[in-house]
C-alpha cells in the first residue's frame, strides 16, 4: 500500500492493492445491495433512465444543444450517485438506509460538491470544444451539423483519419474524467474530503493500478452501451447497479487511517 499522504497531523490515506478480479466483485456486491433495496433502486433507475431520454430527444431534434443537455446531466448525476453511496455505506456500517438519507445526504457536502462539478463541467466543456475543433478540421459543413451527418460522419469507415481522431480526443478526456471522478464522489461523502484531495487520490488510484481501472472503466463502459438499447430502458437496472458498485470499487481501493490513530 502506498501513503498519499505522509503529515502526522492529517488522514493518511493509503492506495489499496487491487487485483483484476475486483471490478467484479465489486459489480457482485452492488448486485447484492441493488437487489436487498428494489424501491430505492427503482427510484434512482427511473431517474438515471429520463435523463438518458432527455440527452437522446436533444440529440435526435437538436444536435447542437446536445452538449448542453449533457451538461446539465453532469449536474445531476453525481448528486443522484451520491445518494447510491449513501444507501451503501449504511449498509456496509449495519445501519438501515431511508430514501430521505440518500435525496440529501450532499447537504453537509455541499462545498467539494460544488467544486468538484465545476471541475467535471470545465472538463466538458474543453471536451466539446475540441470535437468541434476536429469536426472542423475534417469537414467544412457550412454550419451546425445535423444529427443525420454527424452519424454518417461518424460511422462512415471512409473518414477513418476523423475517427481515428475523435476517438483519439474523446478517449483522451474520458479517461481524464474517469481518473478525476473514480472514487473522489464516495470519498467526499465518507470522509467529507475536499475536491482536490479527492480527485488527487482518484487519480493516483487509476495511475497506481492502471490496468485494472481500465478493466473497471470497460466494464462501466460496456454494461452502459447495452443499457442504451433499446430506448435507455437498461438503465432502470445498470445506473444503480454502477453507483452501488462504485462505492465498493471504492472502498476497495482506498485506505484511510485517522490521525489520532496513527
Amino acid at each position: 500500500m502506498q501513503q498519499l499522504v505522509p503529515d502526522e497531523d492529517q488522514d493518511r490515506i493509503d492506495i489499496a492493492s487491487i487485483r483484476f478480479s475486483d471490478p467484479f466483485r465489486w459489480l457482485w456486491m452492488g448486485l447484492c445491495d441493488m437487489v436487498s433495496k428494489p424501491w430505492i433502486t427503482l427510484f434512482y433507475g427511473i431517474c438515471f433512465w429520463l435523463m438518458a431520454l432527455m440527452v437522446l430527444s436533444v440529440f435526435k431534434s437538436n444536435p447542437e444543444y446536445t452538449l448542453s443537455a449533457v451538461s446539465g446531466c453532469l449536474l445531476m448525476g453525481p448528486f443522484l450517485a451520491m445518494g447510491l453511496y449513501d444507501v451503501s455505506m449504511h449498509m456496509e456500517r449495519g445501519k438501515p438506509p431511508s430514501m430521505v438519507s440518500s435525496l440529501t445526504c450532499w447537504e453537509s457536502h455541499l462545498k467539494s460538491m460544488g467544486m468538484l462539478i465545476m471541475v467535471m463541467v470545465v472538463l466538458e466543456l474543453l471536451w466539446g470544444r475540441a470535437s468541434l475543433v476536429v469536426f472542423a478540421v475534417f469537414f467544412n459543413t457550412g454550419g451546425m451539423p445535423n444529427t443525420a451527418s454527424v452519424l454518417e460522419a461518424v460511422f462512415n469507415p471512409q473518414n477513418w483519419e476523423f475517427i481515428a481522431a475523435y476517438i483519439c480526443v474523446g478517449g483522451f478526456f474520458a479517461g481524464l474524467v474517469f481518473a478525476s471522478m473514480m472514487v473522489s464522489i464516495p470519498m467526499i461523502l465518507d470522509r467529507d474530503t475536499d475536491a482536490i484531495t479527492a480527485c488527487i487520490t482518484s487519480m493516483r488510484v487509476f495511475v497506481d493500478h492502471t490496468a485494472v481501472s481500465m478493466v473497471w472503466g470497460l466494464l462501466i463502459i460496456a454494461l452502459v452501451v447495452l443499457a442504451l438499447l433499446p430506448s435507455a430502458v437498461g438503465l432502470l437496472i445498470v445506473g444503480p447497479w454502477l453507483g452501488f458498485a462504485s462505492w465498493h470499487a471504492y472502498r476497495g481501493s482506498v485506505r484511510v487511517t485517522e490521525a489520532n490513530a496513527l
